[in-house]
């Protein structure tokens, strides 16, 4: 481990008064340091990239690597590190092994083959909003929906029994602590493969319709994929599939309570443009993904008049991103009616997150639909008394305390 540099700041670092805020050493960055240094947990200084043309630049750069294999990645804490080369979805690797992989299930999350889900996905909507009328009130809006429909519909999307959500759950919350030990991250992640594992070899045997009987049959039988192939993709999309959204959903709703102006606008209207505006709005506003993009230089890269040198760790931190003034006037300020559509809370390039059309679609079911169906939607508990997700990859609450 290398000696921390004191003049560097430490990431990650704390957010300020409003939870919605990156943090403000982070808007100091942008505006004063853009392209600068920082000191992670072991000591290493890889560069800290704050502005949105630099993250766009960078993100769509081939000689930039997402393989934590290389040497100089800037790993989130010593848990990752240890474990490097132990997940090998296309998440997690460069073209053309990240093309070929990724390939292979983008059919699933096209815009046409998710718009076909819309029904179902407003069906399930629906569902748990009934249940949540016909129960005792306050409710914890993240276990009574922002939770159970994003869960859902990836179960049902990749053929994994909803029932088994449990499991599931507790070993992606333990994934994406950001405090994890070596042993606990491998103990996770050991028991949550098993668990992929024990599900392939039954649908091996009898093949659904669904996306991994699919990957089975097209792939593992014919030897292009191996099990464990099989196994990492579904542990990436099973993970990746309900955690983003159910971090937004509740999230933004808690960001459309404490702005009122924007709630009302949102319930007022049913034209289905201002509903998919409001989602990338809020998207751009949150910007949940709060370890940053993390990648390494594979060679060197001048970029506004710096060089990352080949080997250097890069860390781009689009929650900044996304608040920068020249990509977002007043970016502080939450507006559905802005055009947000070019925000980075996806990514960027090759890399941008897969399932971007899923989460799209889930949102704007549960954004038109939660507050019209119950239109005195209030916190349940002073928003200074909910557990923000300070802890986890993923920002979001712990918990949602909601009455009306």
């Amino acid at each position: 481990m290398s000696e921390i540099i004191q003049d560097l700041p430490a990431y990650p670092m704390a957010r300020g008064g409003c939870p919605f805020d990156p943090p403000p050493e982070l808007d100091r960055l942008q505006a004063e340091d853009p392209l600068s240094r920082v000191n992670l947990w072991d000591g290493s200084t890889p560069w800290m990239v704050t502005r949105y043309d630099h993250s766009r630049q960078l993100l769509a750069d081939p000689r930039i690597s997402s393989d934590p294999r290389n040497d100089g990645f800037p790993f989130t804490n010593a848990a990752q590190s240890q474990n490097r080369g132990q997940f090998n979805a296309f998440i997690v690797r460069d073209d053309p092994e990240h093309a070929s992989q990724r390939r292979l299930v983008t059919a699933d999350f096209m815009i046409k083959r998710v718009e076909a889900m819309r029904p179902r996905i407003q069906e399930i909507t629906d569902g748990l909003i009934d249940d949540i009328l016909a129960g005792p009130k306050p409710v914890d809006l993240v276990e009574a929906l922002a939770l159970p429909l994003p869960s859902l519909v990836i179960c049902e999307l990749l053929g994994v029994p909803y029932a088994d959500r449990t499991l599931f759950h507790r070993l992606g919350k333990t994934l994406l602590r950001r405090d994890n030990t070596a042993e606990q991250s491998r103990a996770a992640s050991e028991e949550l493969r098993e668990y992929l594992r024990g599900l392939v070899k039954r649908k091996d045997d009898e093949p659904g319709d669904d996306l991994l009987s699919r990957l089975i049959v097209e792939q593992l039988r014919t030897g292009q994929l191996g099990i464990e192939d099989v196994v990492d993709m579904g542990l990436l999309l099973l993970i990746a599939g309900h955690e983003t959204t159910a971090n937004m959903i509740a999230l933004g709703t808690v960001a459309l309570l404490e702005n009122p102006d924007q709630l009302d606008a949102l319930r007022a209207t049913d034209d289905p443009k201002v509903v998919a505006n409001a989602v990338e709005e809020l998207l751009r506003y949150l910007t949940i993904v709060h370890n940053g993009r993390r990648r390494v230089a594979l060679e060197d890269i001048e970029i506004d008049g710096q060089v990352i040198r080949k080997g250097e760790g890069v860390i781009v931190a689009t929650e900044i991103a996304n608040r920068d003034e020249e990509a977002f006037p007043d970016p502080d300020k939450l507006d559905i009616h802005r055009s947000a559509r070019h925000h980075v809370a996806f990514g960027y390039g090759v890399h941008q997150c897969l399932g971007q059309p899923l989460a799209r679609v889930e949102l704007q079911v549960v954004y038109s639909t939660l507050y019209r169906r119950i239109p005195t939607l209030a916190l349940g508990v002073p928003v200074e008394e909910l557990p923000f997700k300070h802890d986890m990859a993923i920002y979001g609450v712990h918990a949602l305390p909601v009455t009306w």
